[in-house]
């Protein structure tokens, strides 16, 4: 059986004469997926398109197989939560989840026992009573994504989910998103914190001007950029002598040693010579501790296919 996927099919929407996105046409699996862009780039339009805030002027949207044209079976399978305060400031933040679940059509008893869960699993179980505009900026964060999984939704979409987060609670949040793709389920979310992207994401979309410049998971997108040297660091014994060697291979654009002397960065135009090389080198006596790709991150991709 194939995946359930959040498909585009040559969408675009304006805003008067204004560019949200255009023609977009995308297939995202299961997993963490990540949208990356800067402002205007057409992310939060993308998200309010899934969640059927608003519709595209042309192409479609399918979310697991439902239209955003049929509003009620749309919000029984999605979870959205935005990175802007919506709760009334006299709500406590067990009554905000629970009121929206009663209007999903739980009853009290249901509504209140998953609003309980939801913000336990968010770890503000002993602050669930406490009115939310006393709550810090962190916490109104986790009370947006609690409301989005208290009712145990396929599909999360987030925009900028970590925004405000302690270290230790963002690492708990990531677990959470992990242990939720785990499961066979759509964690679609924005950052713009490229670092965090790598860590958390199973594949990334790369929008720029309202159209999607790349999308896959990184190390793929990264193959598909061949104008570009790859790049690798090198840690390695007598350095100086493995960056000369390594420059007289006719695949190798630069080399350049590091400051401690312990390692060098190296620029090639294939990656299996260069793996050869490195090999041919070991195999020559010179001791090799470690070769990492510096340039298979968001962060990169985002420099090669945007600018910085």
């Amino acid at each position: 059986m194939t995946a359930p996927m959040v498909a585009f099919d040559e969408v675009s929407r304006f805003y008067g004469e204004i560019l949200g996105v255009n023609r977009v046409t995308l297939e995202i699996p299961p997993g963490i997926t990540s949208l990356v862009g800067p402002n205007g780039s057409g992310k939060t339009t993308l998200m309010n398109l899934m969640t059927g805030l608003i519709h595209p002027d042309a192409g479609s949207v399918m979310m697991r197989g439902i239209s955003p044209y049929d509003p009620e079976n749309l919000m029984r399978v999605t979870g959205y939560a935005t990175q802007y305060d919506a709760a009334p400031r006299w709500a406590t933040g067990f009554s905000f989840i629970a009121t929206g679940l009663l209007l999903f059509g739980y009853d009290r008893a249901e509504a209140e026992e998953r609003a309980w869960n939801a913000l336990k699993q968010l770890g503000l179980d002993e602050a669930a009573n406490r009115k939310m505009a006393a709550y810090s900026k962190g916490m109104r964060q986790r009370v947006r994504l609690a409301q989005a999984i208290a009712h145990e939704p396929e599909i999360l979409v987030l925009d900028e989910p970590l925004n405000g987060l302690d270290p230790l609670v963002r690492a708990e949040t990531i677990a959470l998103f992990r242990a939720w793709a785990a499961m066979g389920r759509h964690v679609i979310l924005s950052s713009h914190v490229l670092q965090e992207v790598d860590i958390i994401s199973d594949q990334v979309i790369l929008l720029a001007n309202g159209t999607v410049i790349a999308e896959g998971k990184i190390r793929d997108v990264r193959e598909e950029i061949n104008e570009r040297p790859c790049q690798y660091l090198v840690r390695c014994d007598d350095a100086s002598r493995v960056a000369s060697l390594l420059f007289g291979e006719d695949h190798i654009t630069e080399v350049r040693l590091n400051d401690d002397r312990g390692g060098l960065l190296a620029m090639t135009t294939d990656r299996e010579r260069f793996s050869r090389a490195l090999g041919n080198l070991a195999v020559g006596g010179y001791k090799i501790d470690s070769v990492i790709p510096a340039d298979e991150n968001v962060d990169a991709l985002y420099e090669y296919l945007i600018g910085n």
